[in-house]
């Protein structure tokens, strides 16, 4: 058991978001569903081992980029794969390789050596990258590594 997991707020279409993601990341399970008047209301489920609680809690509240979920990415292809598959069905672009999916969750999607990039000991070249990285959306590393 995780010792801390995320619980994610849905209004009512939980069960729609968890198949939505089982999908796009193409592994991953549902643990558990509790019903309530005959409606999903509670919950679980796992994407590459990480656990994920959530509840279909109504509309008092909504998912902000004050909190996202990053998805750390081998290579261009799968930067592609989940970037396109998030934004399937009304998700949006948005900057620095963040999305909003169409359940309004933030994703982060970006590639292993982002960090690298970013921090390298060559200022110069870390500052080319920032650069380079202010202007994409979905991020292309083969552009932030020629900066």
């Amino acid at each position: 058991m995780q010792k801390i997991t995320p619980f994610l707020w849905f209004d009512n279409q939980a069960e729609e978001a968890i198949a939505f993601y089982l999908k796009v990341f193409k592994t991953g399970r549902i643990i558990s569903m509790h019903r309530r008047l005959g409606k999903v209301f509670t919950g679980a489920f796992e994407l590459f081992g990480q656990q994920y609680h959530f509840i279909n809690g109504g509309p008092m509240f909504r998912f902000s980029e004050a909190i996202s979920l990053m998805v750390v990415c081998e290579d261009q292809n799968e930067i592609d794969s989940y970037w396109t598959g998030l934004l399937e069905g009304g998700g949006t672009e948005q900057m620095c390789g963040w999305l909003k999916d169409r359940y309004g969750l933030s994703w982060q999607i970006v590639p292993s050596n982002l960090g690298a990039l970013l921090n390298s000991d060559d200022r110069n070249k870390a500052e080319r990258a920032g650069a380079a990285l202010m202007k994409m959306r979905k991020i292309d590393i083969a552009a932030l590594e020629e900066a």
